[in-house]
């Protein structure tokens, strides 16, 4: 991942002429801390996690970013996604720089106790460097809204007093937002309403395929299938079902969440990841993990907008291929911008003690999102490159001129 988010990043910056000195530090995160998590097992046993927090660019004001649970993660890979972070919320407008964190673990071999202990542990070694005005936690792959109620209630144990801004994404009864769930799906589903406007297109016409069934990919399904577009194709970790006529999607995620996966689904044919990916539809939304699309799958596929909606769904040779192709490109940094703006919405609500109404957020969410996606295609269009390049071009541009107004210490 940090290859494809560098290449675009130096991309963007050549296209602004950047200064060389901004270039270096925009390009490199603050601060990189490694902890190491001595947690005691439900056995007795004690097992050291490593653990890590990234925090990428403090210039456009606090830091806020996921933190991710998996056995396969990488320092790199978080470097990667905290610019990335610092990115979408600069394009989004959000006063926002991007961080993130992770747990070297496999969450599925652990029982909810130790979960919570691995957690809490986490939240007491990176104590010194997070909070309200620094860095803002959220959840990521494998955390949900009990790990924030969690590293909330941690937090505030510490500071002697309840802290709800702490964390984004926790349960609306301990000050979290409507929306939150669904912040991801909705900010895609405003997305391809504003592409379809803009290139042509109508919902009912639309087929779409959609990787992922989970708080992405499942509410991206939901909404869609409710706004009227014909959703063919959704799939899992476990396998996946594809219907030409379009799927029932509230009776297929309901299947899922009693199931726990697709598989099994007789409703629908089934198919494979694989098959989705090279599906003939409009709509393509890789909304799960990174490295989907690659060199080897990426000149099979017959869609006509892909929108990404997870960050490094796309190798760097497969984004170049893709470059040079017909495929109207969505990139992660617009994709997974609503979760980013509805972590601020719930921030500021968190800080004025009040909760807005349901239709306020949403309708907020879709005003972000929809102007984002504008001000994108006029800098695409500004400078006669890609949508994907014109997003990082513009929020190249926007990290730049914070900086700059604020200078460098030293």
């Amino acid at each position: 991942m940090t290859r494809v988010v560098s290449m675009y990043f130096n991309r963007a910056a050549d296209v602004l002429n950047l200064d060389p000195n901004y270039r270096l530090i925009l390009g490199l995160p603050s601060r990189e801390l490694a902890v190491n998590l001595p947690v005691e097992l439900d056995s007795g046993e004690i097992h050291v996690f490593p653990g890590y927090r990234v925090q990428h660019h403090v210039a456009m004001g606090p830091m806020q970013g996921g933190l991710r649970y998996r056995p396969d993660l990488t320092l790199d890979d978080l470097r990667a996604l905290a610019l990335w972070a610092t990115l979408t919320a600069a394009v989004a407008d959000v006063p926002f720089g991007g961080s993130m964190g992770g747990i070297l673990c496999d969450p599925s071999g652990l029982s909810s106790q130790e979960l919570e202990r691995l957690t809490r542990r986490y939240v007491v070694e990176i104590l010194d460097i997070i909070g309200t005005e620094r860095d803002i936690l959220a959840p990521d792959f494998s955390t949900d809204q009990q790990v924030m109620a969690w590293i909330m209630d941690t937090y505030s144990m510490h500071a002697r007093q309840t802290v709800t801004a702490i964390v984004t994404g926790k349960p609306l009864e301990l000050g979290g937002t409507h929306g939150s769930h669904e912040s991801i799906g909705y900010g895609v589903w405003c997305l391809l309403d504003a592409a379809l406007s803009h290139l042509g297109g109508k919902p009912a016409q639309t087929r779409v395929a959609i990787q992922g069934a989970g708080r992405r990919g499942g509410a991206a399904a939901q909404l869609l299938h409710q706004a009227g577009y014909r959703v063919v194709a959704i799939t899992d970790s476990g396998g996946g079902i594809y219907r030409p006529d379009g799927l029932n999607v509230p009776e297929a995620l309901d299947y899922f969440a009693r199931a726990g996966s697709l598989s099994g689904y007789l409703e629908a044919d089934a198919i494979s990841d694989a098959e989705l990916l090279t599906l003939d539809c409009d709509v393509l939304v890789p909304a799960y993990l990174q490295n989907q699309i690659t060199a080897d799958n990426v000149n099979q596929l017959r869609c006509r907008i892909l929108c990404e909606a997870a960050y490094g769904a796309t190798t760097a040779e497969a984004s170049e291929a893709l470059d040079e192709s017909d495929i109207y490109v969505i990139p992660a940094i617009l994709g997974e911008s609503g979760g980013i703006i509805t972590r601020y919405f719930e921030w500021v609500q968190n800080r004025i003690g009040f909760r807005w109404r349901r239709h306020i957020v949403l309708e907020r969410l879709r005003d972000y999102v929809t102007k984002m996606y504008h001000n994108v295609v006029k800098e695409a269009e500004a400078h006669s490159v890609s949508l994907r390049d014109g997003a990082y071009v513009l929020g190249v541009r926007q990290m730049g001129r914070d900086l700059a107004l604020r200078g460098i210490y030293a």
